[in-house]
């Protein structure tokens, strides 16, 4: 009894909706993507076991670089907007609104403030390529400690945590350290790089 040959039919799928969901999938993503602005300054972190997780929002990040040179940083535009009026009325400056908006677009700045009117003014370029003197948080003059009193009225729930390169002397951190106890602050985190732990047998 011969076989039954059923005819084969060419497969055929329609990849128009697939298409779409892909386009619409891609759109999606550019359109809600966060870029991270530019840091002031490069810092090569320590490495430590220690495996917290920072916040990636209500961050309030205090860097130093290798020469020692303390930076500022906080997220939010509108945060940095209240924060920049609050130091305004402090230290009897006025900012104008093209200035206070050039601030709400920086990550962070290691400048002194009476040099932060001249450094505002200044194009996205000239303040790449400017070598910052960092923050004063001396016993003198210690500017840092109203920066993050202020910062923390203009949001409470700001962490603290401060990055520090590897070759900074452990001096300087805690002289940093110290500003933040003098303000009241007990709790901050250290930012560093995950190192694998060590086998205990």
């Amino acid at each position: 009894m011969p076989k039954v040959k059923i005819p084969r039919k060419s497969t055929l799928v329609d990849m128009t909706a697939m298409c779409d969901v892909a386009f619409l999938l891609l759109t999606f993503f550019m359109l809600t993507t966060k870029f991270k602005a530019d840091d002031a300054v490069v810092v090569d972190i320590p490495a430590s076991i220690s495996d917290i997780k920072i916040p990636e929002t209500d961050i309030m990040t205090i860097s130093i670089d290798k020469t020692g040179a303390v930076f500022f940083g906080v997220d939010g535009k509108f945060n940095r907007e209240k924060l920049l009026n609050s130091i305004a009325e402090r230290y009897k400056i006025q900012f104008t609104p093209e200035e206070i908006h050039e601030f709400s677009l920086i990550s962070s700045f290691g400048v002194p403030i009476a040099e932060l009117k001249n450094y505002l003014d200044m194009s996205q370029f000239e303040r790449t390529n400017l070598k910052q003197k960092g923050i004063p948080c001396d016993s003198v003059k210690n500017e840092l400690g109203d920066w993050v009193i202020l910062g923390r009225i203009a949001n409470p729930n700001y962490r603290i945590a401060i990055s520090a390169d590897k070759v900074v002397k452990y001096p300087v951190v805690k002289n940093v350290m110290n500003t933040l106890q003098e303000k009241n602050v007990n709790r901050f985190n250290l930012i560093t790089t995950l190192r694998a732990k060590p086998d205990i047998k």
